[in-house]
């Protein structure tokens, strides 16, 4: 389970997705790269019932993000990697995501993540950030409500961060915080739109047997 830190973090806002490869550069330095998030693809995101929450990242989703200075870390905690003030993290969106290298050669636990990665036991990348804009579209078919998130302007990059399992306990909680809400909004929205229904049906079947008293 996250500690407290990650707890609070989340509790004000902060959220977590997990995505592609992190790998070593093919070089001699001790370097990562990956992409933090891919653009313009969905992904389920969550999955309760008969619903599905699907998220996609906008390409332009980061062009007004504070990246003051962003950190690498290993599953969102502990020890900082790399950073982008001491120009040890460089992070740069292109066509296809937020692309990041990460040179991990100033600590001797940085310097052993790099083994830990070269040898595939930790392959997978993670961000934290805040969201400042989005958007949703509902749709219903075969009884199953798609329910799709597009990101289109995140507000903070915190950190990005190697993780051992695309699905740790932050990115995980994380995700389902954010999808019950969306789930319970939905419902309550689908609720409010059945009771206007039945309300309007109702109001035409009187007006209807009023017609008919009047005809009469």
């Amino acid at each position: 389970m996250p500690n407290n830190t990650t707890i609070n973090k989340m509790l004000d806002g902060r959220q977590y997705r997990a995505f592609t490869d992190v790998a070593v550069k093919e070089d001699e330095t001790r370097t990562v790269e990956g992409y933090a998030t891919t653009f313009d693809v969905p992904y389920l995101l969550w999955r309760e019932g008969d619903y599905e929450v699907w998220e996609k990242v906008d390409r332009g989703a980061f062009e007004k993000t504070d990246m003051s200075d962003v950190i690498f870390q290993y599953n969102h905690e502990g020890r900082v990697f790399a950073r982008q003030s001491n120009g040890t993290l460089s992070l740069n969106a292109d066509d296809h995501g937020l692309h990041i290298v990460a040179d991990l050669s100033g600590t001797e636990i940085g310097r052993q993540l790099y083994e830990e990665i070269k040898g595939g036991y930790t392959n997978k990348m993670s961000f934290g950030f805040r969201v400042n804009e989005d958007s949703r579209e509902t749709l219903e078919e075969d009884g199953l409500i798609k329910i799709t998130r597009t990101i289109l302007g995140i507000e903070k990059l915190y950190d990005v961060s190697a993780v051992s399992i695309p699905a740790n306990d932050a990115t995980a909680i994380s995700a389902r915080n954010f999808c019950e809400g969306v789930i319970e909004e939905v419902r309550a929205e689908r609720l409010k739109a059945e009771q206007r229904k039945a309300q309007i049906e109702r109001i035409k079947k009187l007006t209807e047997v009023q017609y008919e008293r009047e005809d009469n």
